[in-house]
């Protein structure tokens, strides 16, 4: 190689560029355009919240268009919705976001070298989603006192039922994303937030299922969190605790978590099988 040519390559290294190149920027958006082609999950995310908010809020202001005196005859009823889903928001991020941890730090491949099960990572994914939860949801709900004078823990005892059913379908949507991110890779990690709030305009959250139309009110009575939102609403409206409500949330969620447990233990065996477990991190 020439000194002149030395001497030139040196300059573009290390010269600071002052024009604009159209082709660099071409350049660049293409490295994103390519990473989106080949990626579904972040595809789907770029119409997805737009299109979840529009969903909920549409079906929140058609509900109270019609009921406007509805927040006043039970006070506290949106305050103690927002912390209930929160509590479900958090329990499927206690499970997702610590395994797809372990993957960013290739570290699956050294968990199971060790004598751990895929029941007993499960069970502790669960339990570290009840601390989590826990850690989260609690400083919010002594602070909804003196801010909006709403203390949620008048719920008494159906608090623990409505806590412990949200937790539960919570870590099944969390073990369900973390069966799809073994499958898909880490292209899919957007799945631990988009999953959750798919479901939010079908769970009854800040409305009954009542507002929803006829056909959708089957879908969102399939799932447990629209039957202990509705039982939330009934202690506050009436005083009355829903055993109805209560059971079928409990079914509805021993169902769930042992499809979506089967479902995981499926993605794990297939993951051994391809060699993900090696390949998949940060």
């Amino acid at each position: 190689m020439s000194p002149e040519h030395q001497h030139q390559i040196h300059s573009d290294v290390c010269m600071p560029q002052t024009a604009f190149s159209a082709r660099r920027i071409l350049a660049v958006m293409l490295r994103h355009l390519y990473v989106l082609r080949r990626s579904w999950p972040r595809l789907l995310e770029l119409a997805y919240w737009p299109l979840i908010q529009m969903i909920l809020w549409g079906f929140v202001t058609k509900f109270f268009m019609g009921h406007s005196s509805w927040v006043a005859e039970a006070a506290g009823v949106l305050i103690s919705a927002v912390l209930l889903w929160d509590v479900l928001f958090r329990a499927n991020l206690g499970v997702s976001l610590p395994f797809i941890e372990e993957m960013w730090s290739r570290n699956l491949a050294q968990l199971f070298v060790s004598p751990l099960r895929d029941a007993e990572l499960i069970t502790a994914l669960i339990l570290m989603s009840l601390v989590r939860t826990l850690i989260s949801v609690t400083p919010a709900a002594f602070l909804a006192m003196p801010l909006y004078d709403v203390w949620v823990f008048e719920l008494g005892i159906p608090l623990i039922a409505f806590f412990a059913n949200l937790l539960v379908f919570g870590s099944i949507i969390g073990i369900t994303v973390a069966g799809l991110i073994l499958r898909f890779g880490l292209g899919a990690e957007s799945l631990c937030w988009l999953g959750i709030f798919l479901l939010a305009p079908i769970s009854a959250i800040y409305y009954p299922v009542d507002a929803l139309p006829q056909w959708l009110q089957w879908v969102a009575l399939s799932l447990p969190s629209a039957h202990t939102f509705e039982g939330m609403r009934q202690v506050l409206f009436e005083g009355t605790f829903s055993w109805m409500h209560f059971a079928w949330a409990v079914g509805l969620n021993a169902v769930l978590l042992s499809s979506a447990t089967a479902f995981f233990l499926y993605m794990m065996k297939q993951a051994r099988i391809k060699g993900l477990l090696m390949s998949q991190g940060e």
